[in-house]
């Protein structure tokens, strides 16, 4: 599931579903769906959808319900978490988890940054390493060129 409206959960809604998955928006605000409510929108991420075999990816760093939508991800048991964001910038997750009282573990099971080094720079090449990187954890692979 792709956390907040962007262009790069576009790519991964689209993409996603292009690979099988099942795909889902988590938007918290109806008025920054737009083109985006052809898929399966909701306002949260819950228990009900963010199972065991779910995989959440937050596409945008700065907005202020980062920290809500993470802990109520890390409520879940979701096989994956991850949040978008440059190894150059601050973790803005951590001071906003640490805000809602997360502990420690809770925090590290929050990957960043997402997706296979690639040098990914636009939306859709962002995606593609984001998939790329979630298909290789689920087949216990590193990725990349080596075999």
């Amino acid at each position: 599931m792709a956390v907040f409206a962007s262009p790069v959960a576009g790519y991964l809604l689209h993409f996603g579903a292009d690979l099988g998955y099942r795909v889902i928006l988590v938007e918290p605000s109806p008025d920054r769906v737009g083109d985006l409510e052809a898929y399966t929108v909701v306002s949260t991420v819950d228990p009900s959808f963010a199972d065991p075999d779910a995989d959440v990816v937050v596409t945008d760093h700065d907005r202020p319900e980062l920290g809500e939508m993470l802990r109520a991800a890390l409520a879940t048991p979701a096989r994956w978490i991850g949040v978008m964001g440059s190894t150059r910038h601050a973790a803005q997750h951590v001071p906003a988890l640490r805000e809602l009282g997360a502990t420690d573990a809770e925090i590290a099971r929050v990957h960043r940054p997402i997706g296979l080094n690639i040098g990914s720079k636009a939306p859709a090449e962002i995606a593609v390493s984001t998939l790329a990187g979630l298909i290789a954890s689920r087949n216990n692979r590193a990725g990349g060129f080596s075999f």
